[in-house]
């Protein structure tokens, strides 16, 4: 007996390890309280996360139907009107960047609704402000403020929702993003033209603070996410490192360089198009142009579900294909057509947005919201570079230009995709 009993002991001595690894990997899933798809909480934190992304959008582009106005208004060029819109998207790249850090010691609900409030007060006083110069400020700072948004919302969403319903949820936040940017073109449009570029900021900004405290009383608190003491920059250095050597995920990052680059290069030139002769559209009819947003609500939703139901990797080529098809079918003479082509890659873009934000949740390991700042100041980036080349290409040879350098983007990203699904399975 008392040698059975020494076997059995060197047996144990032997095999240590495999038996504490058994029961750590079986401990972890149960610390993790998830948010389950059709449950109350669920459909709230949803929810609530599509108010964000609405007010975010709608507040950052609000001023892009203003522009000839404040020129008029307070005597400055185009090009200094423009002002009004980047500075605020330079300042929220960089705020992107800056806020994953920040929100590792402050928390995530209270930074993004903190970042609402301010960015909804800053609308309300770019209403209010006699000169051009303190309008500009303002929207500096209101870009840096919503900065706190975007990629904490995506590092809350793959944080605590559950991975089988996080494409869903995933895919509202985008339509959320998609209706913002929609509305707040096309509001703020419509009330100067009826009242005043005065009583329209404010409107906007009324509705943004509106936003901002039904976001702030559906959200339910974290419970995947504990604050960090104080601030280690080695700690934020060392979780960025570690996205960047993730085989997948800078291919991700860059799926959403291209397709964002995409995206931009063909709004900021179709309108050059088609303002020419045999178009000959008016600024009212190109505002309208804004409204095929809503067929990007729809598409990141629908992304989301079947993303959870088929598989992410399947869908996102499919969104980049349905915008290249889009981009291609803007060749066409025929307007109704052009317009059809616009639609197809609005749709493909919030599939591909949607889908390529969803797996970069998926794929990191830990930080979650370090990982959301570097997609994101990629997808910023695509936004800057590629919408400002893009007019190279439509100085050289028109819109047959813009069509080959945006498939040339297109391409890469089908490529960067069916690279990260192989590596992703590894």
């Amino acid at each position: 007996m008392q040698r059975a009993a020494d076997k059995l002991l060197d047996v144990s001595e032997i095999h240590p390890r495999p038996n504490l690894q058994l029961v750590r990997t079986t401990a972890e899933p149960q610390d993790k309280q998830f948010l389950l798809r059709g449950t109350s909480s669920y459909r709230r934190a949803s929810l609530a996360l599509f108010l964000s992304g609405f007010a975010t959008f709608s507040l950052l582009y609000c001023v892009q139907p203003l522009m000839p106005i404040f020129a008029a208004d307070f005597g400055v060029s185009p090009a200094a009107s423009s002002l009004s819109l980047s500075l605020s998207t330079g300042f929220l790249a960089f705020a992107i960047f800056c806020a994953a850090a920040v929100s590792e010691s402050f928390g995530r609900r209270s930074l993004m609704f903190v970042s609402l409030l301010g960015a909804s007060l800053c609308t309300i006083a770019c209403a209010l402000v006699p000169s051009w110069h303190a309008l500009l400020v303002i929207r500096a700072l209101e870009g840096l403020l919503l900065g706190g948004v975007p990629a904490v919302a995506m590092a809350y969403l793959s944080e605590e929702i559950d991975p089988r319903g996080l494409g869903a949820s995933m895919g509202l936040y985008i339509a959320g993003n998609a209706f913002g940017g929609m509305a707040g073109r096309v509001v703020t449009g419509t009330l100067a033209e009826f009242f005043s570029w005065r009583i329209a900021l404010g409107a906007l900004g009324a509705l943004g603070l509106a936003a901002a405290i039904g976001f702030f009383l559906l959200l339910p608190a974290s419970r995947n996410f504990a604050p960090r003491k104080g601030f280690d920059a080695r700690f934020h250095v060392r979780a960025w490192a570690g996205h960047i050597s993730n085989p997948a995920l800078p291919l991700l990052f860059a799926i959403g360089f291209l397709a964002m680059g995409t995206f931009v290069t063909v709004y900021n030139y179709i309108g050059f198009r088609l303002v020419q002769p045999p178009y000959s559209l008016n600024q009212t009819e190109l505002g309208l142009i804004f409204t095929v947003y809503l067929f990007g609500i729809a598409a990141s939703w629908i992304a989301g579900m079947l993303g959870d139901r088929i598989g992410h990797f399947i869908v996102l080529p499919a969104g980049i294909a349905v915008a290249a098809l889009g981009v291609a079918a803007t060749l066409s003479s025929c307007l109704p057509l052009i317009v059809f082509g616009i639609v197809l890659l609005t749709s493909g873009f919030f599939v591909a947005h949607s889908v390529a934000s969803a797996l970069v949740g998926r794929l990191a390991r830990g930080t979650k919201g370090h990982a959301s700042a570097l997609y994101l100041l990629s997808y910023y980036i695509g936004s800057s570079v590629a919408g400002s080349v893009g007019g190279y290409f439509w100085g050289a040879d028109g819109w047959n230009a813009v069509v080959i350098f945006t498939l040339s983007l297109l391409a890469l990203g089908m490529v960067a995709a069916f690279v990260a699904a192989r590596v992703a399975k590894r």
